[in-house]
């Protein structure tokens, strides 16, 4: 499994249990020998100082295997804990660098289920694996040798039980190995109806959609607990087969054993080492046999981990990044003939898109919906790469750049606000970590948001709950924005930053980021008219084209896109 990799860490503790449980199987195996001879030679001659003699060697043993167990549980358990801890922190490392489109493609939903659940399940397996997989075979082969050692003529009783068993186990697994798979992608569906439901629950009630929910949740529910309860069916009827074709053996063993006495062929004590070895035997079957069953569950599992690791981000680093230029031109963002086209799509989000935004201008996009002024955005932060053309940022290619570098001179408020749990200050600082207070309280004072930051409980600590419900939508777009105040980037993107704000509020934050952003490069995406209406630029797209380029006063006059837009915004008298 390509995933015991991440166990070599732990090489040591692995060893150690494999270890213990060989000393754990040795000790099991050794004391029916000592309990026959405790019958046999002790009991039956009445020889009492024989018995303490080799019941102590029994105390002994038991305690060395006993030892043996607790210590191997606990070295695996923490060799799994690690196991698990590494393997999640790889997933979610792996996942941080996905694009957009990787995310679509597998669901946010069953990214957590994998995540969780999945790393789950190859846990326990290995966690089983590693110990039963050893005691198992160990048990069984050196049960066998000895019990033919001990009592030859009964032998062929274990030649007829264990096909038995084996047959029987076959049959009852042969039913349920597809429904373990199918459970993993059943409860896919239950977290994403159960997730939709919580971010979605104000919309639901809104639209008195709750008994809809329920039901959708119910029938979720419902087929993982029927997928469940039909493997647990069959768990159930294996178990009880198991124990009747053990006991129905343990009874010929007798029946023929008592016979063999009386005969005087074989003693007590060899007839009960005989059985408890025929016991540890068909245990050690019983073992593998519930391996079976969690090994199709863990391995769908690991081929669902494993599907998210082997799938390579369509965004990468260059193996050699261009270093940045000795003197920055503070954050020139320049489109060369950019195309691109979201993948499946027919038509693309931009088309041959030219332009450049030099630092100190304040640069207005707007457009229609589905004009492609939020993918402009994501072809900046290269959270998409262009299909034709290039986004250069101070004249070098954003493909040519390492991400990190790329990202760490830009900052970013996104369309959708969105927020940490945790407090003001941190959801804030969260822009540079190492801001103090004095700056994060000057950015709120610049985003207008420091009067209403000022009346929570606590203050800078006030508490921000997750996604920031707690808030309204223009406090949450208001800390957004002194979030990325915070990161004194060299360029700065607003992607629709200002669509919860009231008009005096949105023209008093832009007024006073005019003043905090001067000499930075600014790109501001939005629709409303007063919001682009004075800056230095104005983009206009429509349908993914670049149609229009200069002042709210020139567009009025050359492009009929922006006009129809500003028409359908103001009132005659206000567009001049």
């Amino acid at each position: 499994m390509r995933l015991s990799a991440f166990l070599r860490p732990f090489r040591a503790w692995v060893v150690a249990v494999l270890v213990l449980t060989f000393a754990q199987v040795m000790a099991s195996l050794y004391l029916p020998n000592l309990m026959s001879d405790i019958v046999d030679t002790g009991i039956l001659h009445g020889d009492a100082a024989y018995i303490v003699r080799v019941g102590g060697v029994m105390l002994l043993v038991a305690l060395a295997g006993g030892c043996a167990a607790v210590f191997a549980s606990l070295f695996a358990s923490r060799a799994m804990a690690g196991f698990a801890q590494r393997l999640r922190l790889r997933l979610f490392a792996h996942v941080e660098g996905f694009s957009v489109g990787e995310f679509d493609r597998y669901g946010t939903s069953s990214m957590i289920v994998r995540t969780t659940n999945d790393v789950m399940q190859v846990q326990q397996l290995v966690n089983m694996g590693l110990r039963m997989l050893v005691m198992a075979p160990l048990t069984a082969v050196g049960g066998v040798v000895l019990a033919v050692r001990t009592a030859p003529g009964l032998s062929l009783l274990i030649v007829v039980a264990l096909p038995i068993m084996g047959a029987t186990i076959y049959l009852v697994m042969g039913r349920g190995l597809g429904l373990f798979r199918a459970i993993q992608t059943k409860v896919d569906r239950l977290n994403l109806v159960l997730r939709e439901n919580l971010t979605g629950v104000r919309v639901v009630r809104a639209f008195g959609r709750t008994p809809h929910e329920v039901r959708r949740f119910a029938d979720a529910n419902l087929d993982v607990t029927d997928t469940s309860v039909q493997v647990f069916q069959l768990m159930a009827t294996m178990m009880p087969l198991i124990m009747l074709i053990m006991n129905l053996t343990t009874v010929a063993i007798v029946w023929f054993g008592g016979g063999q006495i009386n005969a005087g062929r074989l003693e007590v004590g060899q007839l009960m080492a005989f059985i408890q070895y025929v016991t540890q035997i068909m245990f050690s079957v019983m073992m593998v046999s519930m391996m079976m069953f969690m090994i199709p569950r863990g391995e769908a599992s690991a081929q669902r981990i494993l599907q998210v690791l082997d799938l390579r981000p369509a965004i990468q680093d260059p193996e050699r990044p261009a270093s940045a230029p000795e003197v920055r031109a503070g954050g020139r963002v320049e489109f060369d003939h950019v195309t691109f086209r979201y993948p499946g799509a027919q038509d693309p989000a931009l088309a041959d898109v030219s332009f450049r935004v030099e630092p100190g201008q304040w640069t207005a996009v707007i457009g229609g919906i589905g004009s492609g002024k939020s993918t402009l955005v994501q072809l900046v932060l290269r959270l998409q790469d262009c299909t034709e053309g290039a986004v250069r940022i101070d004249g070098i290619d954003a493909r040519a750049m390492a991400q990190d570098a790329l990202r760490s001179r830009i900052a970013y408020v996104p369309q959708r606000a969105v927020l940490f749990s945790g407090s003001v200050l941190e959801n804030v600082r969260y822009g540079d970590l190492g801001a103090d207070e004095e700056r994060v309280r000057q950015a709120l004072g610049v985003a207008q948001a420091a009067d209403f930051v000022a009346a929570l409980p606590g203050g800078l600590q006030g508490p921000v709950q997750q996604g920031g419900l707690n808030l309204s939508g223009g406090q949450r777009q208001r800390l957004a924005i002194a979030r990325a105040i915070v990161r004194r980037a060299e360029v700065y993107l607003f992607d629709e930053s200002f669509s919860a704000l009231d008009y005096r509020t949105d023209a008093l934050l832009r007024s006073a980021l005019r003043r905090e952003l001067a000499g930075a490069t600014v790109i501001v995406v939005s629709q409303r008219i007063s919001t682009v209406r004075d800056a230095d630029r104005i983009l206009v797209l429509d349908d993914g084209r670049l149609v229009g380029d200069g002042r709210h006063a020139e567009l009025l006059e050359t492009c009929s896109v922006y006009r129809e837009i500003v028409a359908s915004q103001l009132q005659p008298e206000e567009v001049a």
